[in-house]
């Protein structure tokens, strides 16, 4: 297709995207109040400031349950969009990546949601005062969870990542393995810029997605075991069809 084609297309999976989930959205309203119920249970109660915000916070509730609803969607979009220019390697190798893309993603919302959340909350109103008292408004709560939720389900694709470009061809294990160090300074910085202002949450962070990075360690390993396996017997198979050319009178 020309480029214009190929722009008109995106444009199709843009809006169909778009659609899905403004109509999941629609649908989260019906079930937002309970959604909220289950949002605000390890605060326990919240107040709201403002005469709009209880509104305001089941609409982003809502949309929140559309966006992640609808995920599996947009990804099914996307990949109709990138699946005619790949090969039959390519595509068999991106459909496994993006059904692992979201279920990592759910896994590491729901770790972010029922574990960090609850500890990092209760750690934060520890220190409060018999003259400093919590009252957290209903906004600035669901700003704190979204926050948190969605970057796990972020870094929880790191050994996604790490396995493509393996496959790739742009990292090796060995590398990996060397940078160690360095890796535990990135994932350091990048908990402490992810998670609110308290230690505890940045290590309840650090620590799972330290143990994603050697795990993503192990995974190249195979992927780099397998790669050099495939190319080993496709240069034998080339030489095969040599010696078959080269005897050929």
């Amino acid at each position: 297709m020309s480029l214009l084609e190929h722009l008109e297309e995106l444009r199709g999976v843009l809006i169909h995207s778009g659609l899905a989930v403004i109509l999941l959205a629609v649908g989260g309203w019906f079930v937002s109040e309970r959604a909220v119920d289950l949002l605000i249970r390890p605060a326990g109660k919240l107040v709201f400031l403002g005469p709009a915000e209880a509104f305001t916070l089941r609409l982003k509730t809502a949309l929140l349950i559309g966006l992640f609803a609808a995920l599996p969607f947009v990804l099914y979009k996307v990949w109709g969009f990138v699946a005619p220019g790949l090969f039959t390697r390519e595509r068999r190798v991106l459909t496994g990546l993006a059904f692992s893309s979201t279920v990592l993603f759910f896994l590491g919302a729901l770790f972010g949601f029922f574990v960090l959340v609850p500890i990092a909350f209760a750690f934060l109103l520890g220190f409060g005062t018999e003259n400093l008292t919590p009252m957290i408004s209903a906004g600035n709560y669901f700003g704190f969870v979204s926050k948190l939720v969605i970057a796990f389900g972020v870094v929880f694709q790191l050994p996604l990542v790490v396995s493509l470009l393996t496959w790739a061809g742009v990292v090796e294990p060995r590398g990996l393995l060397r940078s160690w160090r360095l890796a535990v300074v990135v994932i350091a910085v990048a908990s402490a810029a992810l998670t609110p202002p308290d230690v505890a949450s940045q290590i309840l962070m650090g620590v799972p997605v330290l143990a994603l990075y050697f795990l993503s360690v192990l995974l190249s390993a195979a992927i780099h075991r397998r790669r050099r396996r495939e190319d080993e017997e496709g240069e034998r198979e080339e030489e095969k069809e040599k010696e078959k050319e080269g005897g050929t009178p």
